[in-house]
């Protein structure tokens, strides 16, 4: 395999995915990754013409992120006609994935410039939009295996694992607190850049959700917000969400429903982009990398509890590396919800103090398909900012499946 350089990668701010409300509620998806594309090729210095491919993940693919979002960008963003695009969909892993993808043809030595990313509107196109579950309404399969919402799932790892309410309301204060401290000494800064509207105004220019001045008793005053869902019908014989998830795990009395609004990941709007080269190219255009990909990995895991494979998928990462969990500098894992970094903490052995250190998801916001390139971005600007080495980004994803990459900087 060819080495996979990362030569730039920039985001947009995460503002706040409600319909109207939020400061790129009036942006179209396909204008906010335009920008990003932009932005990009700008900053980088990069023919536009060069690029071989476009690859963005989208998880919720209707309505205005319907068709080919990743083709239309490209598009709106007025680059050459020849620029291809193509979208996919691993749900949260999407945004990682389209950049693992993206390496892929670099790796394999059939291009040489190709860019991966993710984009994501929730206040525009909400979760659910594209009127499937996660089983796609096939009840031949939810028969076989109920696969119940994520929140539920969540619940369902922070009972087997003993987590309290104190415990993941903890861990959410503490995502807050590392994000207010990156915002205050900006942190961020090298990877954002300003949306603007039709007419060059200024949208957005900082993350929008986080919440500075939280404490640990708002968050404790919180409703547990998957309870109520979990006590809804859904089997075929009427059987609840938190009954038809005890089916697989029947040692379980009951499902402790612990997460809430403040512990869980804020639904944003957001887009990433990651720029990736070949050395032939780098060399031909005398352009620097920042960083190299040196191992990318996907795992399954079962499918009712869901959310546990950021672990093994990190585990298969780090053996095609030939390197432990404790030779990573900074570990960026998706706090979908705080049982999964908890988990993946405790069973990878990972200290800690290299984990999230300027906030994750529950602080910034997760917007779906763009998340995973998002936490590249801020893993390759920590590397920088403290003159470390190796990173790794893991997200878990829909269905009991995770996804992992390790990068390092040259």
């Amino acid at each position: 395999m060819n080495d996979v350089y990362i030569l730039d990668a920039v985001r947009s701010p995460r503002g706040r995915g409600k319909p109207g409300k939020g400061a790129l509620s009036s942006v179209h998806p396909q204008e906010l990754l335009a920008q990003t594309l932009n932005h990009l090729a700008e900053r980088s210095g990069i023919e536009k013409g060069d690029v071989q491919d476009v690859v963005v993940g989208c998880v919720t693919q209707a309505n205005e992120q319907g068709a080919c979002i990743a083709r239309n960008a490209v598009l709106a963003a007025g680059w050459p006609h020849e620029v291809t695009g193509c979208t996919v969909n691993r749900f949260c892993g999407s945004g990682l994935q389209a950049v693992n993808f993206a390496a892929y043809g670099i790796g394999a030595g059939h291009q040489h410039l190709t860019i991966g990313g993710g984009v994501e509107s929730m206040s525009r196109v909400p979760m659910g939009s594209d009127g499937a579950m996660l089983d796609g309404h096939n009840m031949a399969l939810r028969a076989k295996i109920a696969m119940v919402p994520q929140g539920i799932s969540a619940d369902l790892i922070a009972t087997m694992q003993g987590y309290s309410r104190a415990d993941v309301d903890g861990f959410a204060l503490g995502s807050q607190q590392k994000a207010k401290v990156a915002i205050e000494e900006n942190r961020f800064d090298k990877s954002l850049f300003a949306v603007r509207d039709a007419d060059g105004q200024v949208l957005l220019d900082r993350d929008e959700h986080p919440r500075p001045t939280t404490t640990i008793d708002e968050l404790g005053g919180l409703r547990a917000v998957f309870k109520d869902m979990g006590a809804t019908p859904m089997g075929a014989n009427g059987e609840t969400m938190d009954q038809l998830a005890l089916q697989r795990y029947s040692h379980i009395e009951s499902i402790e429903h612990v997460h809430t609004a403040g512990n869980s990941s804020g639904i944003v709007d957001g887009a990433a982009t990651v720029l990736l080269g070949s050395k032939d190219y780098c060399d031909a255009h005398q352009l620097k990398a920042r960083a190299r990909i040196i191992a990318t990995a996907t795992a399954g895991a079962e499918p009712v509890i869901m959310l546990t494979a950021p672990a093994p998928a990190s585990r298969k990462a780090l053996a095609m590396a030939s390197m432990e969990a404790s030779d990573i500098d900074l570990w960026e894992i998706n706090e979908a919800f705080a049982c999964v970094p908890m988990l993946t903490i405790r069973e990878l052995g990972i200290d800690p103090d290299r984990v999230n250190v300027n906030g994750g998801s529950i602080a910034l916001g997760h917007p779906l398909g763009a998340t995973g390139a998002c936490l590249l971005n801020t893993a390759l600007d920590e590397l920088e900012r403290r003159n470390k080495q190796t990173a790794l980004i893991t997200l878990c994803i829909g269905g009991g499946m995770g996804i992992a990459t390790i990068i390092e900087r040259v």
